[in-house]
């Protein structure tokens, strides 16, 4: 991370802790919820199957900038489907470096070719040793090593959802993260349970469990892109959601921390890890900001 950058974020958080503003800084534009998989864990492809235009994307953007955000996610579906003519998912990244933004990130599954080293970090999934993944995800996970192994650049960090399928894989994961080609780290994620995927969810005794191996991969030098200090507000659901200073637009329509804001009761069982962190983060929880600085300055 830019030392300018790490100035300006520092400045907003002191801002935000000391005054208790609730602006925004981390903003997340749907290029399309049109995605290739359909994971047995994800209940947001394939509604519309939808591929929004340039100019509504680069609008989307603009305003997005002009609300004071500096953190910006592409997402899907699967964002490397996203093309509009000529214009490809990097013409979205340099335009988006171009218009201001400080950190730029794409999340995707993975199956296509990772030629991007124009973002600061491509967030992939990977749930899972084969087998796990596989269950989950289709047959994916060969090509998916293959196409971060010949990846553009060490920009990756992967994403792994866990659930009642793969909440055993977790030391598989960081393994194959610190011994992969182009892999920076892994960031982690509870199952949030839409309705359609309820029978997914963790127990709070698992969610712990998992902590406990997350926190011996953390101590054994696996790089793991969260914050340990987080770790029982996760497992106890007691961190202040939504997250105000994070948004989503999809299609035009923006809305505060996630689009999931909106189904009764589901904040509740919020499983993001980076939710609790940046909303215990902005309420000035001294642990998580010295674990913040020194995770983030590690692998951004």
């Amino acid at each position: 991370m830019k030392f300018s950058s790490l100035l300006y974020f520092a400045g907003f958080g002191l801002k935000t802790i000391f005054l208790r503003k609730k602006d925004p800084i981390l903003g997340t534009i749907i290029l399309t919820d049109r995605c290739n998989l359909k994971c047995r864990h994800c209940s947001v492809n394939n509604i519309t199957a939808v591929v929004h235009p340039y100019s509504q994307i680069k609008a989307e953007m603009q305003q997005l900038y002009e609300m004071g955000i500096r953190i910006l996610f592409f997402c899907g579906g699967e964002t490397f489907l996203w093309r509009d003519g000529e214009k490809t998912l990097r013409d979205l990244v340099t335009e988006a470096k171009a218009m201001g933004f400080l950190i730029v990130n794409v999340v995707t599954n993975g199956t296509f070719p990772l030629e991007l080293p124009e973002a600061d970090l491509i967030l992939l999934s990977l749930d899972g040793d084969r087998e796990h993944h596989n269950l989950i995800r289709g047959d994916t996970y060969d090509t998916i090593l293959e196409n971060v192994r010949t990846a553009a650049s060490d920009n990756i960090c992967f994403y792994m959802a866990v659930n009642q399928i793969n909440q055993d894989c977790i030391r598989d994961v960081c393994l194959t993260a610190r011994d992969t080609r182009n892999v920076r780290a892994v960031s982690f994620n509870f199952h949030t349970p839409y309705p359609d995927t309820k029978h997914l969810k963790l127990s709070k005794a698992e969610k712990a469990a998992c902590c406990q191996v997350i926190g011996e991969m953390m101590k054994a030098g696996a790089p793991v892109f969260n914050l340990k200090a987080a770790f029982p507000y996760l497992i106890e659901n007691r961190f202040p959601t939504p997250c105000d200073q994070c948004v989503v637009i999809e299609n035009g329509k923006l809305s505060t921390c996630g689009r999931c804001i909106e189904i009764e009761g589901l904040c509740d069982e919020c499983g993001y890890f980076f939710v609790a962190e940046y909303t215990l983060l902005f309420r000035g929880n001294v642990k998580i900001i010295l674990e913040m600085l020194k995770t983030y300055l590690k692998y951004i």
